[in-house]
């Protein structure tokens, strides 16, 4: 997975600033690059070098179905949009399920030399040092990240009318521009919370596991153990969580 994750991470450096063509998915401003698709080949080459009988779910490429306990969850460049505009803030993000269940997951972002790891029962890392979440217990003291979908989600409570809730009372409320780099952040302790209201599989499979062993808690909108095949994630220290979920379900007025 770590060499995965560099490889992946080195092509994406090659391309930074560079010319490569941007071309736009399904929506507005869903944007894939030359390099995405680049990132993705040399991430499964290093996988495939080792494990080729292996199920593979990835952004660029979709599912590549085997008969594997084994499946790794790969978003080659996550924060496109960033990455496209120059921005430094976009990663490799790679998870690996046993069986339906996280083992590792692994976030690389190299323009700021930042590699977040986590296994199983064993804690997560930033550049191989111990990472905890916060100890913030109070939301209106809470800083917060979160990010917003491409179209509009037309239902209650959506992105913007819970983010207005929240900036209205004065909580700072930032957006990143990566998923994966949102849940690191709150792993290391930086925000306190992150929560989303749609995402695929690859956006969070390394972040939630990362967040869960740096001794957060990661729920969906009902408050259910996470999944990454469901869209809503809310991502905390833990001492938060209640109280922001509770906003977020418009049961609680701040």
């Amino acid at each position: 997975m770590i060499k995965a994750a560099e490889a992946g991470a080195a092509v994406m450096k090659s391309y930074f600033e560079g010319n490569f063509t941007i071309s736009n998915k399904e929506g507005i401003n869903n944007l894939v690059t030359e390099a995405d698709h680049a990132s993705e080949k040399a991430i499964f080459d290093v996988i495939r070098a080792d494990y080729p009988d292996h199920y593979l779910l990835s952004e660029e490429a979709g599912e590549i179905v085997m008969d594997s306990e084994y499946k790794w969850i790969i978003d080659p460049i996550d924060g496109t949009v960033n990455f496209a505009n120059g921005i430094p803030l976009c990663c490799v993000s790679i998870g690996l399920e046993k069986d339906g269940k996280m083992i590792l997951g692994a976030v690389y972002n190299p323009f700021i030399n930042e590699f977040f790891f986590a296994q199983h029962g064993f804690g997560a890392t930033l550049n191989s040092k111990i990472i905890h979440v916060s100890e913030e217990a109070d939301l209106m003291s809470a800083c917060l990240v979160t990010g917003f979908p491409y179209t509009y989600l037309e239902t209650p409570n959506g992105p913007l009318e819970i983010f207005a809730k929240l900036i209205r009372k004065g909580i700072p409320v930032r957006r990143l521009g990566s998923a994966a780099m949102d849940l690191c952040w709150v792993a290391a302790g930086r925000f306190d919370g992150f929560y989303e209201h749609k995402l695929s599989a690859w956006d969070s499979a390394a972040g939630f596991l990362i967040v869960e062993e740096a001794g957060g808690k990661i729920t969906d909108y009902k408050g259910d153990y996470y999944s990454p095949y469901q869209p809503h994630i809310l991502a905390t220290n833990g001492k938060i969580h209640d109280d922001l979920l509770a906003v977020i379900n418009n049961k609680k007025q701040l």
